[in-house]
């Protein structure tokens, strides 16, 4: 089997996987990029796409361009343009034992991908973002906000410890972020944890541009209250059913974002050590 044919069937082991995604990537909003890329993520590294022709390049891989690392990305690009390049990395052999033993976590989230779970889960270890990563976590949905908040937010996340919060600003590509590593409580109080973190990152589609933010005032890291996910006084708070957030630094280390703005949506994650 060629390698051309490898891709296409990996292609369609995906499309499987989600079968709510047209076949046409050129249809595709970025949210389906994405459903893609998750899906995908553990496969693409057995891929040997240098063993392609430029043609098959072209026709075959450049229209899914959106769900491929950046990086193994620029560096094709350059390999099939550039006569005289030579690729600094080879693709990673594929070896049929590891292939069948792949089993991608999909994570079911509409704003962030695979590549931004795993950075998070370094940082909840407490790790640099080269460092390698110690604890898998799984990702597990809780809530998704709509016409419920704030009580939908409180009726399936109160009471669980371990949370990630990932906020979708509305009219730009930015994401915000908290972790709160003990529980939500529907009292108007601060709950004391010297784990907790806020976090962005500037664009939706990399993790390269991000901001991480530690608790400094660990008696106020985590506000509990009758409205939306809220990190120390005011760093990150979710309030109101029209999901306004207010972001000034206080209680954290940096701020994350520039002023205060209104949320398209938000999800709240349970993590548990895979």
């Amino acid at each position: 089997m060629s390698e051309v044919q490898i891709w296409e069937h990996v292609i369609k082991w995906g499309l499987a996987q989600n079968p709510e995604l047209s076949s046409d990537p050129k249809s595709y909003s970025k949210e389906d990029f994405n459903t893609l890329k998750n899906t995908l993520q553990q496969c693409i590294p057995f891929v040997r796409f240098h063993d392609l022709t430029s043609k098959e390049f072209s026709n075959n891989i450049l229209p899914y361009k959106k769900i491929l690392p950046k990086e193994l990305y620029e560096n094709l690009l350059k390999d099939f343009l550039d006569n005289n390049y030579k690729p600094i990395k080879k693709s990673k052999p594929r070896i049929i034992e590891e292939i069948k033993e792949i089993n991608p976590k999909n994570i079911d989230s509409r704003i962030i991908t695979f590549q931004h779970a795993e950075l998070i889960s370094k940082w909840i270890d407490k790790l640099e973002i080269t460092d390698k990563i110690r604890n898998h976590y799984e990702f597990k949905l809780l809530y998704r906000s709509g016409f419920d908040a704030p009580k939908g937010f409180h009726k399936f996340c109160d009471n669980q410890p371990g949370t990630v919060t990932i906020v979708k600003l509305k009219g730009s590509n930015e994401i915000l972020g908290g972790y709160n590593p003990i529980e939500w409580k529907y009292e108007e109080s601060y709950s004391v944890t010297k784990d907790s973190f806020i976090f962005s990152f500037k664009n939706s589609d990399s993790i390269e541009n991000h901001i991480l933010s530690r608790v400094k005032d660990e008696a106020k890291a985590i506000y509990n209250g009758n409205d939306g996910p809220s990190f120390g006084f005011r760093d990150l708070r979710i309030y109101g059913n029209k999901l306004k957030l207010y972001c000034r630094k206080a209680s954290y280390e940096k701020p994350i974002t520039g002023a205060d703005t209104v949320i398209e949506k938000y999800e709240v994650f349970r993590i548990v050590k895979a």
